[in-house]
């Protein structure tokens, strides 16, 4: 047992290791005098100075999370109205197909849906005119197609595990099923829109290829901004930027759970 609980103990601490050490390293160089990666020369909080003064990475950063906020609102509603449909209409026609749909995202390549997506639009504005040109709407709505996927199947399963119980005693009372929904669905439901909302946000925030597809000149994202600086070599900048990220996202975590463990106390 206690080799077997030294050896778990090991792999525990490799595993972590090999997730989080490069994470801390991105953190220690955000903080070096030298514009090279990987050189260490002193201790410097200057690139978090030039952070702020660099407009075209800020621009960029709003851009991500003006998209991703969009998107991942849209996705929660879409996929939420798709996983009701599939969880309380029971069987109808073209359910098989209409299943199929929502989940092909999934499976289907990101470069293949970039590129659908983009015909898909070329050929609606030579038919109607819209979308006049690429942009943060285009990128929104590609993002949106594969977040709501994920949606689904989030709500889906929490729809399936649900009481009914509480709606059906609703409905008895004189509740109208709009009202039910509202009062009683919703509310309990609440806990997997918000875990869909937040991995919908993720995944729009951290797309290269579809933003790649559908971005136009007044909507480069951060992770394009970033992908075609490579070129010229990433600047420190964009370190001290990951770096505030990591802060941010730590803190959350952090609150998130303390909360927890309050309220199971209480």
């Amino acid at each position: 047992m206690r080799r077997m609980s030294y050896s778990g103990t090991i792999s525990l601490i490799i595993g972590y290791a090999f997730l989080y050490l490069p994470i801390l390293f991105l953190i220690i160089f955000s903080f070096n005098e030298s514009r090279l990666p990987g050189v260490w020369v002193g201790f410097s909080t200057k690139w978090y100075h030039l952070l702020f003064d660099n407009q075209e990475l800020l621009a960029a950063v709003l851009t991500s999370f003006q998209i991703a906020s969009m998107s991942a609102t849209s996705a929660v509603i879409l996929g939420t109205l798709a996983a009701v449909s599939m969880v309380r209409f029971g069987f109808f026609r073209g359910r098989t197909l209409f299943s199929g749909m929502i989940s092909a995202p999934l499976v289907m390549p990101e470069v293949i849906t970039g590129l659908a997506l983009l015909l898909m639009c070329v050929t609606f504005e030579r038919l109607i005119g819209w979308p006049s040109e690429r942009g943060m709407m285009t990128v929104t709505i590609a993002h949106t197609t594969l977040a709501m996927a994920y949606v689904y199947l989030i709500v889906q399963a929490r729809l399936q595990d649900f009481d009914r119980s509480l709606e059906e005693a609703a409905q008895d009372l004189g509740a109208k099923p709009i009202m039910v929904f509202f009062k009683i669905t919703l509310p309990l439901i609440a806990p997997s829109l918000l875990a869909g909302w937040l991995l919908a946000f993720a995944l729009s925030l951290d797309d290269v290829v579809l933003a790649s597809f559908l971005s136009g000149p007044g909507a480069t994202t951060l992770p394009i901004l970033i992908f075609s600086s490579l070129r010229l070599g990433i600047t420190p900048e964009i370190n001290a930027l990951a770096a505030i990220v990591v802060g941010i996202v730590s803190m959350s975590v952090t609150i998130a759970g303390f909360v927890m463990v309050r309220k199971k106390r209480i």
